[in-house]
């Protein structure tokens, strides 16, 4: 591993033990085993260092949803791209918490445009299908929001020492999103 993707690394682990919060170029250094003078000739500044971590944060949450298995059913896709997004953030919620906060403060990270991108098809896979209740903006919009409230939950059970949301609170955050946005069909057992 090279120096620069060896203090990249450990600045995502920092991030991942600590927050963005207490992020600090002394811990990144001393896990990296490298001297400041390094990482600042690498990354600009401790700025320079959290952005780029956090960059590669969002690629990694992309990565995770290439490498995902979805399925050629666009609903089912839809379903599985949700859980992948809650999925990440459940398992690293306070990078997730970083990563969020930058893109609040006005970042731009492509890899988190391709991400949302990634919704938009599936999206656009059901309505394809004319299986879309509602357009297919309010659609995205629902579903986006509905997986970073979910995520959230992850995030704000550490700052409440509270336990992760069941699977059950979280199956129902999605499973009510889709109500709203697909058509819903009469079951056949109910004629």
């Amino acid at each position: 591993m090279n120096t620069y993707d060896k203090i990249l690394a450990a600045a995502l682990k920092v991030l991942e033990e600590e927050g963005g919060a207490q992020f600090s170029t002394r811990a990144v250094t001393a896990i990296a085993q490298v001297t400041a003078p390094t990482l600042y000739h690498h990354f600009g500044n401790a700025d320079g260092l959290l952005s780029a971590a956090i960059v590669e944060a969002f690629k990694q949450l992309f990565e995770s949803k290439i490498a995902a298995v979805e399925s050629t059913i666009p609903e089912m896709a839809l379903r599985q791209g949700w859980d992948d997004y809650v999925r990440f953030a459940a398992a690293r919620p306070r990078i997730y918490a970083a990563m969020m906060g930058r893109l609040l403060e006005g970042a731009h990270i492509e890899a988190a445009d391709h991400s949302y991108q990634a919704l938009v098809q599936n999206i656009q896979g059901v309505a394809a299908e004319g299986k879309l209740a509602v357009s297919a903006k309010a659609a995205a919009d629902l579903v986006w929001a509905s997986a970073n409230t979910a995520s959230w939950l992850y995030v704000t059970a550490q700052i409440r020492k509270a336990p992760p949301p069941q699977p059950d609170v979280v199956d129902l955050i999605r499973e009510s999103v889709m109500q709203i946005i697909l058509i819903q069909r009469p079951n056949a057992d109910s004629k």
